[in-house]
């Protein structure tokens, strides 16, 4: 069983936009009370942060999606999502999710998102 659950992931030109969702699966710790980040890793490449939401609501972001992404809980805070607008061929990678709580920090599987050119 995967504790978080990644979908939104696909294939789309420069320039366009995906939504990526993530969810919990089994596990004793909610989105709403835990920071929650997204990551990415590209083929032969070292996972990267994408962006951060904190417990409080703060969110952070790699310089090089500023502007573009904006991670965001949802009402209830069981979900939180990445909107990525503006997409390049450099966004390629597979996008993981990551719960950090006190004890325990939990990743999704992964979703994949191919930007063409």
């Amino acid at each position: 069983q995967v504790p978080l659950v990644e979908s939104g992931g696909g294939l789309v030109q420069a320039g366009g936009s995906l939504r990526l969702s993530c969810v919990t699966s089994g596990i004793a710790f909610s989105i709403n009370t835990n920071d929650m980040g997204w990551y990415r890793q590209a083929p032969g490449k070292q996972r990267e942060l994408v962006a951060v939401i904190d417990s409080g609501g703060s969110s952070n972001y790699a310089d090089f999606v500023k502007g573009r992404f904006t991670i965001s809980r949802d009402n209830a805070g069981n979900q939180v999502t990445l909107q990525m607008n503006s997409l390049k061929p450099e966004d390629t990678a597979v996008y993981y999710c990551n719960l950090r709580s006190t004890v325990f920090e939990f990743w999704g599987q992964g979703t994949q998102v191919t930007v063409s050119s």
